[in-house]
């Protein structure tokens, strides 16, 4: 948590790096020794489980000083900045929900980007939310799902804008487990299709949530658990089996976007996996010096590049021309691999291994 007042304090490992003593030292080799785990050294402000850690500049100052590390706890205060977890947990849901709830304009308008940073900047940044509008959009969530009953009327059209149409229907699944697609479709004045669609994706999550913190639930134990009908369970078992499976890829894929934000090459971002067609896939956008626009894996060809930063998968699986090359007959190469491959322009294919 960063207590109020204190944004500009922060501080992510890569700026730990350029403060080290005695001497700064690159971002990499920081996290080869690890300083930060020895004995003594400030804790991390973030919340456990936290992607990218963050740290208080006064505390880490003191620290290298030789200083005692000074307390900045204190009351809780509405402009206190809240992470992913702490949100998730100050409303009641799991974080899986609350990324979905980020969305909602009541909370995108209030985020905060931490440590501040110029606008050219391209180091990390954390979301997060003032404690004070977590509490409102909490308090304006609607009360528990009585049914279609006080609902809108059928056929009422598109009556929630698109890019809130997944956290409310979170919300609708937080009160009631069992709410039904025609429940959705009556509130929100969404298809049938799209109802469906949706009630499943976020069961499916919550499936996969349950059975990451407890692994020894089948799936099927796990939807009993959080009161999902016998009727609804194929299509949120599909669904969860969809969402592991983009899981298990998503640390390799993280870990070469990684090293290429590292490498200078590309932004820092947290990579998402996704369903493109029968198989997954995933984007990285690079700096606009570099030899293509993205790059692109999929499941079926491993990495590409592409000429697009708007829409760099596209609909072709395995897309050809000027522009498009594939980096290695490998589907999942080491990420150094990648980057030589990526700056090597000699290396590669135009078309499919």
């Amino acid at each position: 948590m960063i207590r109020a007042g204190r944004a500009g304090q922060v501080q992510t490992m890569h700026d730990l790096a350029a403060v080290h003593q005695p001497k700064p030292i690159s971002y990499g080799r920081f996290r080869n020794l690890s300083p930060h785990l020895r004995s003594g050294y400030p804790s991390p402000i973030s919340s456990p489980g936290a992607k990218t850690l963050l740290w208080d500049r006064e505390q880490t100052s003191a620290y290298y000083a030789g200083d005692p590390i000074p307390d900045i706890t204190g009351p809780e205060d509405d402009e206190d900045l809240l992470d992913l977890q702490e949100a998730a947990a100050e409303v009641g849901v799991t974080a899986r929900t609350w990324n979905s709830y980020r969305y909602d304009p009541r909370l995108a308008e209030h985020v905060v980007l931490v440590p501040e940073r110029a606008a050219d900047d391209k180091l990390p940044q954390v979301e997060h939310w003032p404690r004070g509008v977590i509490r409102a959009f909490k308090a304006s969530r609607p009360v528990k799902w009585k049914g279609p009953a006080g609902g809108r009327s059928k056929g009422s059209g598109d009556i929630v804008p698109r890019d809130q149409i997944v956290p409310r229907v979170a919300a609708m699944l937080d009160d009631d487990p069992a709410v039904t697609a025609a429940a959705v479709v009556d509130e929100l004045g969404v298809i049938m299709d799209t109802a469906l669609k949706y009630l499943a994706q976020l069961r499916g999550r919550r499936i996969a949530d349950l059975i990451e913190a407890d692994p020894s639930l089948s799936p099927d134990a796990a939807a009993a658990r959080l009161g999902y009908p016998a009727i609804t369970r194929r299509s949120a078992l599909a669904a969860a089996q969809n969402e592991q499976h983009r899981r298990t890829v998503q640390p390799y894929l993280q870990g070469v976007a990684d090293a290429l934000a590292e490498a200078g090459v590309a932004e820092a971002t947290k990579v998402e996996v996704l369903q493109a067609g029968d198989h997954l896939a995933a984007a990285i956008l690079l700096h606009p010096e570099q030899p293509a626009q993205a790059l692109v894996w999929t499941e079926r060809h491993g990495w590409r590049t592409a000429t697009s930063r708007r829409h760099p998968i596209g609909k072709d699986p395995a897309p050809e021309g000027d522009g498009i090359r594939y980096l290695s007959a490998d589907v999942k190469p080491e990420p150094t691999a990648v980057l030589e491959a990526l700056s090597d322009r000699r290396r590669g294919r135009k078309l499919p291994y």
